[in-house]
């Protein structure tokens, strides 16, 4: 991950915080830009595999097409309830298409390790099942952010 984070250092995620974190959560919200320039936010599943992550969407969606449009997302990640629980991650970069779209189950390596961790994680399966409505994306941030209030009471 290329950008250091300059503010919010005290709260700031370490690097072994920010991986438990991305790979613990479930849902993300994927910041898109339309084609008159308004941003669009959506929520989706996603994996995290210590470097990118991934992103499964439908390909008939806003969201898809906007992508595919302009490639420049912004992605966060967050959890808590009360203001001394929140914590989050901010991702942002530009997305990459991998595997067919939209994905069949056809033969392709690099999906194979996103795919096993996104059936485990979302379906409880060992296995990605394919129902030809969906497709991969890659995101391997440019730039993060994160936060962690949790580390305030200590401070």
């Amino acid at each position: 991950m290329a950008v250091t984070q300059r503010r919010g250092r005290r709260i700031m995620m370490t690097s072994s915080e920010l991986d438990a974190f991305l790979t613990a959560q479930r849902t993300c919200r994927v910041a898109t830009v339309s084609a008159d320039g308004r941003p669009h936010v959506t929520a989706l599943w996603f994996a995290w595999d210590g470097t990118s992550l991934w992103l499964y969407s439908i390909t008939r969606s806003r969201r898809w097409q906007e992508m595919r449009r302009d490639p420049r997302i912004a992605v966060v990640v967050d959890a808590g309830e009360e203001y001394g629980d929140l914590c989050g991650v901010e991702l942002s970069g530009t997305a990459e298409f991998i595997g067919e779209s939209p994905r069949t189950g056809e033969p392709c390596p690099a999906l194979e390790g996103p795919e096993r961790l996104f059936a485990r994680k979302n379906f409880g399966l060992d296995s990605m099942p394919h129902d030809g409505r969906h497709a991969w994306m890659r995101l391997t941030p440019d730039a993060v952010a994160s936060w962690d209030f949790r580390k305030l009471t200590a401070l």
